[in-house]
């Protein structure tokens, strides 16, 4: 297995992504439109993984407008077909949007991963996946609806 390699979140002192929607640091773009940009990752986890950003930069989820973060949705599943109807055939395909350090952001803007997938390709997501009693659900359940 190939050694991970850190990229760099900036490039000159400017967010990465931000250098990549004003054309300062080159991207393979697949998708554009007025709020968004979508291209294939520097650091593929399979053939074929695209991200989509917000054009304007937005560092987190809660610093995302709801309409921007939907639309972003939006193209991400149409990016899905489209991996689907390409010569790579995959027969899966996983989006992902890490929110904070604690959740793997490594870029701190906003972005949604879209990943396809083929049997065996290695990419597994590893957590404690136990059945949790309903009291405990209800708790957490209870705490959300009130931050809500």
């Amino acid at each position: 297995m190939a050694e991970r390699v850190e990229l760099p979140a900036t490039v000159d002192g400017e967010c990465v992504f931000c250098a990549i929607v004003g054309g300062r640091s080159p991207a393979s773009v697949v998708y554009e439109d007025a709020e968004l940009l979508g291209f294939a990752d520097l650091r593929p986890v399979t053939t074929g993984h695209l991200l989509v950003i917000p054009k304007a930069h937005s560092t987190d989820l809660a610093g995302l407008p709801a309409e921007v973060g939907g639309r972003m949705f939006q193209a991400g599943q149409r990016l899905a077909a489209a991996l689907r109807r390409t010569d790579l055939r995959c027969e899966g395909v996983n989006m992902f949007l890490a929110d904070g350090v604690a959740a793997g952001q490594e870029v701190f803007h906003v972005h949604l991963h879209v990943i396809p997938r083929f049997a065996g390709d290695g990419f597994v997501l590893r957590a404690d996946w136990r059945i949790r009693s309903r009291a405990e659900l209800d708790e957490v359940a209870a705490a959300v609806r009130v931050a809500i």
